[in-house]
């Protein structure tokens, strides 16, 4: 991919990267994901935008040229990653906010607490771990009235630990927001600066299958400066696409 194609102008970047590819490669293996929502956000011509005041040790990788990720911690427990766009110097970038893991599905699953498939395998094909008899109360021995071993009376039916088998999360969930995106591709603060672009990069924006349509458009998430700018976008009923969230003010 050419760096000319994020050295635009912030709005006109952050639609072309919807359909595009995120692969990140670490020593457990890769996870890649199609791009099915974005957020653009525009420097020094957006309170919205963490380089809205100029820059700042945190910020610095907005300062710089085109096609690398910043990568930012927020609420003491969650990282999320931008695309750097815009020319060199002028701070602007799209915050990656949903997409459709497409390779290391086990993986990603796994780095988000989600059943493997031979988990989910296993459990569609393992004999029920409990002993009741079906349409038989778990304390009852035998036929009311009865003696247990009486003739007609029915078999002793033992109690035993019922263990519950987790249930599958829908894989749809799996990188749907900004911070489960972040998990799933198991990025964190090191991946900070790094170049999308470059050939051996760990982490990589490939161009994929692409989005032609036309993106839908909204208000950005949980913003408090800016928040009506229709700066959201998204591929129109891809169900991996987060919940709009208006920002809450904070208790007192």
């Amino acid at each position: 991919m050419r760096r000319s194609l994020l050295a635009g102008p912030v709005l006109d970047v952050a639609p072309k990267l919807l359909g595009m590819v995120l692969r990140s490669t670490t020593q457990e293996g890769t996870v890649a994901v199609r791009l099915t929502e974005v957020e653009a956000y525009d420097g020094a011509n957006d309170p919205g935008s963490h380089a809205y005041r100029g820059p700042t040790a945190r910020t610095e990788v907005m300062f710089g040229p085109p096609g690398f990720l910043y990568v930012y911690f927020t609420y003491g427990m969650h990282f999320c990653m931008n695309v750097v766009a815009g020319p060199d110097g002028k701070p602007s970038a799209v915050l990656l906010r949903a997409g459709e893991v497409i390779e290391g599905l086990d993986l990603a699953r796994t780095r988000r607490g989600h059943l493997t498939e031979q988990q989910t395998a296993f459990n569609q094909t393992a004999p029920s771990t409990s002993n009741q008899t079906p349409g038989i109360r778990g304390d009852v021995q035998g036929v009311r009235g009865g003696a247990p071993g009486a003739e007609g009376a029915t078999p002793a039916v033992r109690k035993g630990p019922v263990v519950k088998r987790p249930k599958p999360s829908p894989d749809r969930d799996l990188a749907r927001g900004p911070a489960r995106l972040c998990v799933a591709l198991g990025i964190g603060r090191s991946g900070n600066g790094i170049d999308l672009l470059a050939k051996h990069s760990p982490i990589q924006l490939l161009p994929g299958p692409g989005y032609d349509g036309e993106p839908s458009t909204g208000p950005r998430v949980g913003l408090r400066d800016a928040a009506d700018r229709p700066w959201r976008f998204w591929i129109p009923n891809d169900p991996t696409v987060s919940p709009y969230r208006p920002h809450t003010p904070k208790r007192r």
